[in-house]
């Protein structure tokens, strides 16, 4: 039985993955800033509290694993100082440690964040990276130090998700949720006919099996994943205020007017969204996948309506369990700040 050592175990994707593992039997070690505190799994897993920029506890903790899958990352809501030592420099103490402990499969969680705002769509994997804001760049250079351990002997995968939606997961997407669940419509940035791809979280698990366990040759690369089927971001959400049943409907909104209004309460800090979030929303987001479906074998379960809609369906059924929490993670439900009191009025 082979163990695996998952950085960010307690997140929203650790712990989908945690669970998808737990299932093909494998030994799990999770290693997280935050405690691990899922019930359902507590017991069946090792779980370390930890920092991934504290290398001697890192080193000590990553004994006895075969496989590593660094999932951890501070996200773009964190301060630059802490992305940097934390995407970046944490992300070179992980390949440190795997290296001591000669652990020859690294899988790497990146992000298409490193494609930046594009010109042209499908990106592929070879497209130029121009990382937007501290944690696009952040994952550029993490990717880069994977990159150089791979003239040291480990095999790498780099994957590269589209944003990621399942159980646990709340986030920005609390928003839709939250304004779906009390009968609101829901703005959009722009008219919403551009094409935003999302991606399962089920989905990335079963893209992270295959770097796990194919021949080394196929997957000691980079991969794009996505979801296969999506169609116009206003016709997938649209569907998040269908299943809520009070026949609300997405609200389009000038783009010109509302990114720069948004930047502003960003820097007054009384809005939850941040640059890439607002600069992206109304622009076409999707990445090719054929390079994963050829080498990985990698066939995509959900459409982003099925993803978002079983998302939306996890929400009804904890919200209660999220009450009045929120923070910076995709685990809780970001503050809504000023646009809690555009919703009074939609």
């Amino acid at each position: 039985m082979k163990t695996v050592f998952i950085t960010g175990g307690s997140g929203f994707l650790g712990i989908n993955l945690i669970r998808f593992l737990l299932k093909k039997n494998y030994r799990i070690i999770s290693y997280d800033i935050v405690p691990f505190d899922y019930k359902d799994c507590k017991n069946k897993i090792s779980s370390i509290v930890g920092d991934i920029r504290d290398k001697p506890l890192l080193k000590k903790s990553m004994k006895g694993a075969d496989i590593v899958i660094h999932t951890a990352a501070a996200l773009p809501l964190y301060s630059k100082e802490d992305i940097m030592t934390t995407d970046v420099d944490g992300t070179q103490n992980v390949i440190d440690a795997a290296l001591i402990h000669n652990i020859k499969r690294f899988i790497h969680i990146s992000s298409t964040a490193v494609y930046g705002i594009p010109d042209h769509h499908p990106i592929y994997e070879y497209d130029q990276l121009m990382g937007v804001g501290p944690y696009g760049k952040a994952k550029i250079l993490a990717e880069q130090a994977c990159k150089k351990a791979r003239a040291k002997g480990m095999v790498v995968s780099i994957i590269r998700p589209k944003s990621f939606v399942g159980p646990e997961r709340l986030g920005v997407f609390a928003l839709l949720y939250d304004w779906a669940r009390e009968g609101h419509r829901f703005p959009m940035i722009g008219n919403g006919n551009n094409r935003y791809q999302l991606l399962d979280v089920d989905d990335l698990s079963d893209a992270i099996y295959a770097c796990m366990t194919l021949e080394k040759r196929r997957v000691d690369d980079v991969f794009n994943i996505g979801a296969k089927e999506f169609t116009t971001m206003r016709e997938d959400y649209q569907s998040v205020l269908n299943k809520a049943g009070f026949g609300k409907k997405i609200i389009r909104t000038p783009a010109w007017l509302i990114i720069p209004i948004l930047r502003v309460l960003e820097a007054l800090h009384i809005s939850p969204l941040y640059a890439w979030v607002y600069e992206t929303a109304a622009k076409d987001s999707f990445v090719s996948i054929e390079k994963a479906e050829k080498q990985l074998g990698f066939k995509p379960k959900y459409s982003n309506k099925q993803a978002l809609i079983k998302n939306y369906q996890w929400y009804l059924n904890h919200v209660k369990d999220f009450a009045g929490k929120s923070g910076v993670s995709h685990r809780v439900p970001w503050k809504q700040g000023i646009l809690g009191l555009l919703k009074r009025f939609v």
